[in-house]
């Protein structure tokens, strides 16, 4: 369990850029670093994120990686919408929705497929990439800003992944229950924004 745990955040780790920042100019630093922080300066975008990887812990198996991915390749097609001005239908919502989806996911595991979670996250990270893309400040470099926001969105899943790992074999015990209302604390904040509370 520890050395999943540890390969979760390796790798997560190894797949950030952060190397562009070696010997690039101050422009391309701060396109790397807006698009860091996008996803971790919006509550909504950490949440939904983090709730990807635990989802995908509690399915195991190849969904580990595959279910991930799919969110971060479909949210790349997502932000290069959004960076070409092309508007998502009611992306701001779609945000929030998938909050509330996939807190739920967390809070009541269901044991869906895993071509199912796989479209799932797809589907939810085009409005995440939509919202990032359409956000990238001018003059930014956009291979840059999207290399900034798949990094930070790594490592929020791999977040999710390692507390979903961590407590895989802990259930009926505190932990694992913990997580569970940790989901449904996370459904709660997504349809607090639904309905304009937050």
């Amino acid at each position: 369990m520890r050395r999943a745990i540890a390969t979760t955040f390796a790798a997560a780790f190894v797949l950030t850029p952060s190397v562009a920042l070696a010997h690039a100019g101050h422009g391309d630093a701060s396109g790397l670093m807006n698009g860091f922080a996008h996803p971790i300066t919006g509550i909504d975008h950490v949440l939904a994120m983090v709730a990807v990887g635990a989802l995908s812990a509690q399915l195991g198996g190849r969904a580990l990686w595959l279910v991930p991915l799919s969110f971060v390749g479909l949210m790349v097609v997502g932000g290069a919408l959004g960076m070409a001005g092309i508007a998502v239908p009611f992306a701001e919502l779609g945000v929030a929705l998938s909050v509330v989806v996939f807190g739920l996911t967390v809070a009541f595991p269901f044991r869906l497929h895993r071509l199912a979670a796989m479209a799932l996250a797809g589907f939810f990270a085009l409005f995440h990439g939509q919202v990032h893309g359409a956000e990238m400040p001018a003059a930014t470099s956009a291979l840059l800003y999207t290399a900034g926001f798949v990094s930070a969105t790594g490592l929020l899943q791999a977040v999710g992944v390692s507390l979903g790992l961590l407590f895989a074999l802990e259930k009926r015990k505190l932990g694992y229950r913990a997580v569970q209302a940790g989901g449904g604390v996370m459904a709660l904040f997504g349809a607090a924004i639904l309905v304009g509370v937050l």
